[in-house]
């Protein structure tokens, strides 16, 4: 019999988290001479409270997504990918010579060979630590961490040089054409009668970034392939012994890991920028790691996590304007309380409810 129910699990523990998480962090505020109830108040106002902050909060969402799912595939094979940063940058470079290689008539064209050209450069970058892994023995941590940093110099050389647009200043190549524009969500609504801020940056690729967790959710969870990263997540002896080849799961759970990763540039580099610019992905790399953490490598929850954390990064700017005793870093620091919160500290909760539940099983029974 299970400890405690699923739904307990999934949901119950990590919003336990995450109100100790506020709380502590409201006292913090308290203790900086603010009122708290006012930076929760801001928070969700400047997040939520405008179809504009709706529409960065959903912006910021789809990066969390991809790379949150990003590194959940690889988490559940036991692969502790810290490269999505890099592996979204290589990414994002992928995408831009696909977009800049042909005048795409419509976005409709060019969406998906930017899609397979932003997937297969994550991929092909997270290909090389998977292989030195699975072969090598070389520690995957270790290997994606070093990557992000050859991925970060050679956005420089490539932005500094070939990629560049010419006589101008700024790192950066020349925009895409008009075919290439994917439609924000003022452009998908407005035919439907719903206004929708001409500014916010959401575009077509939160729709496919919601598709992403789905075909995730499938994977892992409905083929043979998933059962198998699974399986060698759990226990990579058994798994030999059944015949499930490591190096064959090692590279496969890492080159679907890494060209996730990649898609976040169709979100930033193809939707918002509509050219490759110099560091895009902005910590999102990094930030999924937390939100695959919080939402228990569970695609749903994942998708919960990013809204989350989308939530924090919007409401943070309505801070800075509306409290100015509160700096950008106060929101760092509630977004590090709910990950130590919901990863280092998780078992200070997990433990006194799984005792809860087994009390009231025995009284029940």
């Amino acid at each position: 019999m299970d400890k405690m129910p699923r739904w307990a699990d999934v949901a119950l523990i990590p919003l336990i988290n995450i109100l100790l998480a506020f709380i502590l962090a409201g006292l913090v505020v308290l203790a900086i001479g603010q009122n708290p109830f006012d930076m929760v108040y801001f928070m969700i106002k400047g997040a939520l409270g405008s179809t504009r902050g709706i529409g960065y909060t959903l912006y910021y969402t789809t990066n969390f997504i991809f790379t949150g799912l990003a590194f959940s595939v690889a988490m559940h094979a036991k692969l502790f990918n810290i490269g999505g940063e890099g592996q979204a940058a290589v990414g994002g470079i992928g995408t831009a010579l696909v977009l800049l290689a042909v005048p795409w008539p419509h976005w409709t064209l060019a969406l998906p060979f930017a899609v397979i050209g932003a997937a297969v450069f994550g991929a092909g970058w997270a290909a090389i630590p998977a292989y030195l892994q699975a072969k090598r023995g070389s520690h995957i941590v270790i290997t994606t961490i070093m990557f992000n940093f050859i991925a970060g110099a050679l956005s420089i050389y490539l932005l500094n040089g070939v990629l560049k647009k010419p006589d101008q200043q700024a790192a950066e190549t020349r925009q895409f054409g008009d075919g290439a524009h994917l439609p924000t969500f003022n452009e998908m609504l407005s035919p439907f009668g719903i206004e929708f801020s001409k500014s916010a940056p959401v575009n077509f690729s939160f729709v496919l970034a919601i598709a992403a967790a789905v075909l995730v959710w499938l994977l892992i969870w409905r083929t043979r392939l998933g059962y198998d990263i699974r399986a060698f997540g759990n226990s990579e002896s058994a798994t030999a012994y059944a015949g499930i080849s490591s190096v064959r799961v090692t590279i496969i759970a890492m080159l679907i890991s890494g060209g996730l990763s990649g898609l976040l540039a169709i979100n930033v580099v193809m939707g918002e920028a509509e050219r490759l610019i110099l560091n895009f992905v902005e910590g999102a790399g990094f930030m999924g790691i937390a939100v695959a953490l919080m939402g228990r490598n569970h695609p749903f929850g994942i998708v919960l996590a990013a809204f989350l954390f989308g939530m924090l990064n919007q409401g943070g700017f309505e801070l800075l304007w509306e409290m100015p005793g509160i700096s950008r870093e106060m929101v760092l620091v509630i977004q590090a309380l709910i990950i130590i919160f919901t990863g280092a500290l998780v078992n200070m909760t997990r433990d006194p409810l799984e005792r809860f539940f087994i009390r009231m099983n025995k009284r029940a029974g």
